[in-house]
């Protein structure tokens, strides 16, 4: 009860902030990608890169009154046997202890190191961080070895923007946005769907697939329309 409180303590005070449209929301994104990609001894390692099975980006935003919360926004894309997929509108949700006051934006990019974590993102159902599926602060910098072996389903990474510093995504609730998906491909369609590349990408994708060609994958792009 405490945490759902927070939660939608949070989303009060935070609805002002939190109004991107879905084009925007793709768009941000793609910034956030082309920005780790410049922070060589800080950012993703390229071998993490080129083994993900996919990539959430959200930015989440937090606010606190005695008990903090966070709510955020973002999109999941997956790689398929034909390169990118489309993006996939999710929304985030969580809450955290301590006596902040302020407000906070991060951009955090997620990487999906397995099928199943492709899988958890692909249902309409919420999943839990750290429940659900194995979550933990990903490796950085330039000479993280080619083969690692990821010992999570996903590795976080986070850009700070806001007030303050510091936030843990343990136990932060993802889910689909049903209504972002059919804004932005202008009909119904399913995250499955979507993630297994059976959805073609409005042309409005084409800064976040670009971007992430360019981050070391080096597959064919999915059709765009």
């Amino acid at each position: 009860m405490k945490t759902l409180t927070a939660i939608l303590m949070a989303s009060a005070l935070l609805a002002p902030i939190v109004s991107a449209n879905d084009r925007e929301e793709v768009d941000r994104a793609a910034a956030t990608i082309q920005r780790m990609q410049h922070m060589p001894d800080r950012g993703i390692p390229r071998s993490i890169m080129r083994n993900a099975k996919g990539f959430a980006i959200v930015r989440v935003y937090k606010a606190g009154l005695g008990i903090s919360g966070s709510i955020g926004d973002g999109v999941v894309v997956a790689r398929t046997k034909n390169g990118w997929s489309g993006p996939a509108f999710i929304g985030m949700g969580g809450a955290g202890g301590g006596p902040q006051v302020g407000a906070e934006a991060t951009d955090f990019v997620f990487v999906l190191n397995s099928r199943r974590a492709v899988d958890a993102f692909s249902r309409r159902a919420n999943l839990t961080l750290g429940g659900d599926l194995s979550v933990t602060a990903g490796p950085v910098g330039r000479d993280v070895e080619a083969d690692l072996t990821p010992i999570a389903a996903i590795y976080t990474y986070s850009q700070s923007k806001g007030l303050f510093l510091g936030a843990s995504i343990q136990g932060a609730v993802l889910g689909s946005r049903p209504d972002a998906n059919k804004a932005f491909y202008g009909r119904e369609v399913s995250p499955g769907a979507i993630l297994a590349g059976k959805v073609k990408a409005p042309r409005a994708a084409a800064p976040l697939l670009e971007a992430l060609e360019n981050s070391g994958y080096n597959g064919k792009r999915v059709a765009q329309r």
